[in-house]
């Protein structure tokens, strides 16, 4: 699946799998224990696809997404900011910086624009962020800032592993 599958990939495209079971349930509740031994900077489950996806960001950076399609999954809405969905936010945006940057990478720029927009809706603007980026690289400022803000104000630490992670990668 995706570019890897079709010989289109960049540098910094993501690992598509797509998994089939007969037992969804049993599969989703292993998969962190499965994965554990990859050693994940980041996990979690895709809260805006229409079919249920496992994203992993493994070191390198590399970001693999198993995918469920047979799934159906009701896109979540946008994140709440507190101390307890912090670390998630964080996961979630260094994730999604990450397939940002493997677009731009592949000249998809127009739709790098439409996830910057929809990335302010569901995950910067919750943060507090006043309007959406016009870049990657404009989009991390943002977060880092609102982040390191609701840190302070949360009195919550974020680990910047992923973050160190990431960064080096991006567009400049």
């Amino acid at each position: 699946m995706g570019s890897r599958a079709t010989g289109t990939a960049v540098p910094l495209s993501d690992w598509d799998f797509r998994v089939e079971s007969d037992d969804f349930n049993a599969v989703a509740a292993g998969l962190p224990d499965l994965a554990s031994g990859l050693e994940p900077l980041a996990r979690q489950w895709d809260r805006l696809s229409t079919h249920q996806c496992y994203m992993l960001v493994l070191t390198g950076p590399v970001k693999v997404d198993l995918l469920f399609l047979d799934e159906l999954h009701q896109p979540r809405p946008p994140w709440s900011a507190n101390a307890q969905t912090l670390p998630g936010i964080d996961q979630h945006f260094w994730d999604w910086t990450l397939w940002l940057a493997a677009k731009k990478q592949a000249g998809k720029d127009e739709l790098v624009r439409s996830e910057l927009s929809k990335m302010a809706e569901h995950l910067l603007m919750p943060m507090g962020v006043q309007s959406a980026p016009e870049s990657i690289r404009a989009a991390v400022a943002s977060y880092r800032a609102a982040r390191d803000a609701l840190e302070t104000r949360f009195g919550v630490t974020v680990p910047k592993r992923l973050e160190r992670e990431v960064l080096p990668v991006l567009p400049r």
